[in-house]
């Protein structure tokens, strides 16, 4: 069997998606090599590759989770939805209580012996959209009623975006806005997601006035940077070099590895992995970035017109929306479109459970696209054998 063959045999579903997960792969490789030459050198006693391996081994061991995750049948997250909330939950609040205390935020725990950090809110993000996925499409008929049917999905985005809110209220945001597009989608009437948002506009308020009183938390931080934002139109520190890394780059960017703005931008390895682009690529090579996010986001909404289940569509354009949402975001800061928030650039930006996570989603959207397929194929044979 050819090798095109093969690929054809063990990778169905949406080609077009296949081909975005591994532009974005190769775009990652590049990019963190490129923005981690001089921080590795200096670190790692003029290892310059140490960041690259470490970058190349997280995200081949995401890409093989993808797989599994596209192997499975997507009706089987749903059965784990809750217990993977109950999960979530658990984790959180045992972040918050006992995490590891990192630029004054406790997002992560670390795994004892091994000493590797996990952020629970990447977790927390899968596992609250697939069960909200399965909440609105499970109770289509009921979803009116607001006791038996909307109160078990309210209650959930709440308890979930205020606790992620407390050491990541960027996060939280972009999880909470997912939810109420993902309720839209899913035919809840607008008086119940007017409540939710009524709901989380008071709880983002009430966290961050008990963060700024009482100092636990990053309210002052939050703070900060809307002022900023708002007062200095110049942006920052971060915001000037991010600027001079886009002037630099101009239409096609000074080429892989050129770049100079890796000495000088915070994290241009993550928060700011998309100036690094700008400068080395251009403009021409942002703007294939940012068409690959939209692009999977509109061959996700076809996903969802050809889906026989309403779970699969809810699941599939949930878990596109959240990974365009915070694309979005992260380039938006680079432009000094919106205040810093700190979100990485999925599966761009170098990390660990982000990196992870962003696989096993497009893992998940996968198995969706894969099922739909396998439908029409089924389908379409029928009708033939009926002509026949």
């Amino acid at each position: 069997m050819s090798i095109s063959n093969r690929i054809n045999v063990e990778l169905k579903g949406d080609r077009v998606i296949w081909m975005i997960v591994a532009f974005l792969a190769i775009c990652s490789i590049l990019s963190v090599y490129s923005s981690t030459g001089t921080i590795a050198y200096k670190m790692k006693e003029g290892n310059t590759t140490y960041y690259l391996i470490k970058q190349i081994l997280t995200l081949g061991t995401g890409i093989f989770l993808a797989y599994l995750c596209y192997l499975l049948h997507y009706m089987k997250y749903s059965k784990w939805a809750p217990m993977l909330l109950v999960t979530a939950i658990g984790l959180l609040f045992f972040t918050l209580l006992f995490g590891t205390d990192i630029n004054s935020a406790r997002r992560w725990i670390t795994i004892p012996f091994v000493g590797i950090t996990f952020q629970s809110s990447d977790f927390a993000k899968l596992a609250l959209i697939i069960y909200v996925a399965r909440e609105t499409a499970s109770r289509q008929e009921q979803i009116k009623d607001f006791k038996t049917a909307f109160l078990p999905i309210l209650t959930p985005i709440l308890i979930v975006c205020g606790l992620i809110a407390v050491a990541n209220l960027s996060t939280a945001l972009v999880l909470f806005t997912t939810c109420i597009i993902m309720m839209y989608i899913g035919r809840v009437q607008l008086k119940y997601i007017g409540y939710l948002l009524g709901f989380g506009i008071i709880l983002f308020a009430v966290i961050l006035f008990v963060s700024y009183v009482s100092g636990y938390g990053r309210a002052e931080t939050w703070i900060s940077r809307i002022r900023e934002f708002i007062m200095n139109s110049d942006g920052g520190y971060q915001i000037k070099q991010a600027k001079i890394a886009i002037a630099k780059g101009g239409w096609f960017g000074l080429g892989p590895g050129n770049g100079m703005q890796r000495n000088h931008l915070p994290s241009p390895y993550a928060d700011y992995i998309y100036a690094m682009i700008m400068e080395e690529f251009g403009i021409i090579g942002a703007l294939f970035i940012m068409i690959l996010y939209i692009w999977l986001f509109v061959r996700s909404v076809r996903l969802v017109t050809r889906s026989p289940k309403a779970f699969g569509a809810l699941l599939a354009v949930g878990l596109s929306i959240i990974l365009v949402i915070q694309a979005l975001a992260n380039m938006a800061v680079s432009v000094d479109l919106v205040p810093v928030t700190g979100l990485a650039l999925p599966m761009i930006s170098m990390g660990g459970t982000s990196l992870i996570f962003s696989c096993v989603s497009f893992g998940i959207i996968l198995s969706v696209s894969k099922y739909i397929e396998n439908k029409h194929e089924e389908k379409n044979s029928n009708k033939q054998s009926l002509a026949d």
